[in-house]
């Protein structure tokens, strides 16, 4: 079996973050192992607070990883201060890591933010260099690429631009009202459209998570990128078309909604 890490917050109500990450990996075919950057205390109405991880347990944590479960793909998302972003660098780094998918997540679907203002230089400057693909939405694009990003025709300027920069492929999520769920891939130069139907869900918390999840899973198997970025958004789609709905704000997904085994079964 192959096998993926995910180095990010943990969500207590399990709709992002780790949780998520673990959820879509697993229901992706790979064996899921994380690196818990944060606890957060959080629900589908917002972020009540945030305890990070010192950077030496942080490290401890990647080192007890890697040095006994190689993974074969990362997924880094939220982290939030420079220490433990450079801690991740030099770890990644260390180890020849591959297959790093970069979720450069900044503010939950709550709206609160998740990460200090100085720790999105650090995550330019360390992590994107060592991406193989970086996931920003439109407002996280606008911050990485300092452009303003207000249809299609800037959504590809954007990309080039983070992707030029820093060297690794970029893929802009296309939704807060730019189009019906397009997404753009930049990479090698190229531009590869990925067209999507917007679905009336409305609760969506921590789909930047899963689909980054996803793409590291499909990346792990041997997938190329294109490819396993058309099998991630269909297994998003998917998740959010099982229109799960928990809690009183922006809700969950359901990731396992192709699980249909005889251990998902319900009592009669």
């Amino acid at each position: 079996m192959r096998t993926a890490l995910s180095i990010a917050g943990s969500d207590s109500c399990g709709g992002a973050g780790i949780q998520a990450d673990i959820k879509t990996m697993t229901m992706n075919g790979v064996y899921a192992m994380s690196a818990v950057t944060a606890l957060t205390a959080q629900n589908t109405t917002g972020v009540r607070a945030i305890l990070e991880a010192s950077p030496e347990f942080l490290k401890q944590q990647l080192d007890a990883v890697f040095e006994d479960i190689y993974p074969d793909a990362v997924k880094i998302g939220m982290v939030s201060s420079v220490e433990l972003i450079k801690v991740i660098a030099e770890r990644l780094r260390y180890y020849g890591a591959r297959n790093i998918v970069v979720d450069p997540v900044m503010v939950a679907t709550s709206g609160s933010s998740l990460i200090k203002n100085d720790a999105i230089t650090a995550l330019t400057d360390e992590l994107l260099p060592l991406a193989t693909l970086v996931t920003p939405n439109i407002p996280e694009a606008e911050v990485l690429s300092g452009l303003s990003v207000k249809n299609k025709d800037d959504m590809e300027i954007a990309s080039k631009h983070i992707g030029d920069m820093y060297g690794c492929s970029v893929l802009i999520k296309g939704g807060h009202n730019i189009n019906d769920a397009n997404d753009l891939l930049y990479s090698d130069g190229k531009y590869h459209w990925f067209t999507g139907r917007r679905i009336d869900n409305p609760n969506t918390h921590g789909t930047g998570c899963t689909l980054s999840s996803a793409i590291a899973s499909n990346l792990a198997k041997g997938f190329g990128l294109t490819e396993a970025i058309g099998r991630a958004k269909e297994y998003i789609s998917g998740a959010l078309a099982a229109m799960l709905d928990l809690g009183r704000g922006s809700g969950p997904m359901d990731h396992a909604f192709d699980l249909r085994g005889e251990f998902s079964k319900e009592a009669e």
